[in-house]
């Protein structure tokens, strides 16, 4: 039995991103052009890319199309390294976006992680990051006011650890890290253009400063082809 239509252009343009015929970042023909090229309908078009979007070769892009995926970053849980150095490192270039800041009552199920009572209050940052123009990571920060006062007046739109350590001399030692799969919630997805219920990789961090004291935690979800894990085990 052949394969379904779909899945017989999902193979062939696999190929062509594989072999190198089309290069990391590089925008595909629209639905209509690729229907016309492949002779079917652009319904049997758009499942051959999801198809692509779910192994993570392509990825779209709101009222921009669909472009193929770039390498994935590989993140460290050993390291305390921050986004910006990572992405350094790696060859690309990082941004981060301040979307939204405020002071919120500290919510339930962090109060004992942060160490906070009830009516204790905490900064909370919503951040999206870039990596060579493509936004990869939604980021809620929940900071400690009497660590960081003042920090809402600050421009939160770069490094978080940068700021930490130019303004309050604190600096991250350690982390208790957990990530596991997920999918995109719609807030999320619609921060980074992404369909919502897309998979995505959701990573927690309680981090403590130099001094062994909590200093924040960060609630982020990445895009599902953009990162890799990479641990290297102790001897």
């Amino acid at each position: 039995m052949s394969k379904p239509q779909y899945l017989q252009i999902k193979d062939a343009l696999a190929t062509q991103i594989q072999a190198g015929g089309l290069q990391a970042n590089d925008k595909l023909p629209s639905e209509r052009l690729l229907g016309e090229l492949y002779g079917t309908t652009r319904v049997t078009i758009r499942e051959a890319l999801v198809q692509l979007e779910a192994s993570g070769l392509i990825y779209r892009e709101d009222r921009r199309g669909w472009f193929v995926t770039p390498p994935r970053f590989r993140l460290n849980p050993r390291r305390t390294s921050n986004f910006h150095q990572i992405v350094r490192e790696q060859g690309g270039e990082p941004h981060t976006e301040l979307l939204e800041k405020s002071r919120q009552a500290v919510p339930p199920a962090l109060m004992a992680r942060l160490q906070l009572k009830p009516f204790d209050s905490l900064f909370l940052l919503k951040r999206l990051r870039y990596a060579n123009g493509r936004a990869l990571c939604y980021c809620e920060n929940h900071c400690l006011p009497e660590r960081v006062p003042g920090l809402l007046e600050l421009d939160l739109n770069g490094s978080l650890t940068e700021i930490y350590e130019a303004h309050y001399g604190l600096q991250y030692a350690r982390m208790q890290v957990r990530f596991f799969p997920t999918a995109l919630p719609d807030e999320v997805a619609k921060a980074l253009g992404a369909t919502a219920g897309l998979p995505a990789l959701r990573l927690e961090r309680l981090n403590f400063d130099q001094h062994g004291r909590v200093l924040d935690f960060d609630l982020e979800y990445w895009r599902h082809d953009s990162l890799e894990i990479e641990v290297d085990t102790e001897e």
